[in-house]
């Protein structure tokens, strides 16, 4: 039996190191938003010089940031000031451009949830990151799904 090493760290939420974890799932909601706490994560550690090969802003950053109505430099600013998951949360309310009613932000984050990708380039590429990850694999529909997939086998999981 060849012998195993356990290695424990805390993940710093403030500072995520994403060359050493994942950002959270897309999934995870924040006010009802879907994919906000994994954009924190990624802006969080763009800002820490950590980020990887997570890019900053990426398409579905873009999504989020242009249905708030936020810029990504104005984003990436309240970042820099530390506020914690909640303050930003806040900080998106009261920035936003328009102003999102709670069953926008429901309906919204369910509709991303649950989107694929759109076109025949994008599906081409879809289909080519599955084979690539997974090639087993029946599941992965959904861009959330694929996401998910792509971060755990970056990070030694076998797809």
């Amino acid at each position: 039996m060849i012998g195993t090493t356990l290695v424990l760290f805390m993940i710093n939420y403030i500072a995520p190191d994403l060359t050493q974890h994942p950002p959270r799932s897309p999934r995870l909601r924040l006010g009802g938003f879907v994919h906000l706490p994994r954009l924190l994560d990624k802006a969080r550690a763009f800002v820490a010089g950590l980020h990887g090969d997570y890019i900053y802003p990426c398409p579905m950053d873009k999504r989020f940031l242009g249905f708030v109505g936020i810029d990504p430099e104005v984003f990436l600013s309240a970042v820099r000031e530390s506020k914690s998951d909640t303050e930003m949360l806040t900080w998106v309310l009261d920035s936003a451009v328009p102003t999102r009613a709670p069953y926008e932000i429901l309906a919204w984050s369910d509709w991303l949830e649950k989107s694929a990708p759109g076109d025949v380039r994008r599906h081409a590429n879809f289909a080519s990151e599955i084979e690539r990850l997974a090639p087993a694999r029946t599941d992965v529909v959904t861009t959330f799904d694929r996401m998910e997939l792509d971060d755990y086998t970056s990070f030694g999981g076998r797809g």
